[in-house]
């Protein structure tokens, strides 16, 4: 995003927001996504183009917008009733979706239009969220669970990586792994 004031959360401009985000969706659904401008975009919305282009500057940092709130998790991390159980469905459901070919468009939109790293930020900060969930349920039963970074450092960033750069060497049994490693390595021995 662009280093223009956040606009308010409520109001006129989470109104415009909603309507600008749900535009882009529907016209790229419709038409697919090489038809988008930013006049398109407007007209569907009901906002003037300038509308679009002072907020978001340019039809990339919009993409990239819409894409940050579309890898936004819709729910809670599924509580199977341990921390082990917990983080493995949560890094097969992470993998599968970040992994989609829409995942993967999302994360590319979200990084193209993030010129100072707020996007990417954000992206991570929906990551340590799910996993903090984790973590909290566990020190309420009574578990040890690995540290927030290095699950973030040894089943969140390796994933990724292959997302982005391997995409073709991934599966459900490849998350349980890494899950898994981090509990050998890191935890002490029952």
């Amino acid at each position: 995003m662009s280093p223009r004031p956040a606009a308010r959360p409520g109001g006129r401009s989470a109104r415009v927001q909603q309507s600008v985000h749900t535009a882009v969706r529907e016209l790229e659904a419709e038409n697919g996504r090489d038809t988008l401008t930013v006049p398109l975009v407007a007209a569907r919305a009901g906002v003037t183009p300038s509308t679009i282009y002072r907020r978001w500057g340019d039809l990339q940092e919009l993409l990239a917008d819409v894409a940050v709130e579309r890898l936004r998790p819709e729910a809670g991390p599924a509580d199977l009733g341990s921390v082990r159980e917990d983080l493995e469905h949560w890094a097969v459901d992470f993998l599968e979706e970040m992994s989609s070919p829409a995942g993967r468009s999302y994360i590319r939109d979200a990084l193209a239009g993030d010129p100072d790293g707020g996007n990417a930020g954000r992206c991570s900060a929906y990551a340590v969220e799910q996993i903090e969930i984790i973590r909290d349920r566990a020190a309420k039963r009574g578990e040890v669970a690995p540290a927030l970074d290095v699950v973030v450092d040894h089943v969140v960033a390796p994933m990724m990586y292959r997302i982005l750069f391997r995409p073709g060497l991934l599966d459900a049994q490849y998350a349980r792994d890494l899950v898994v490693t981090v509990f050998y390595r890191f935890l002490p021995l029952p």
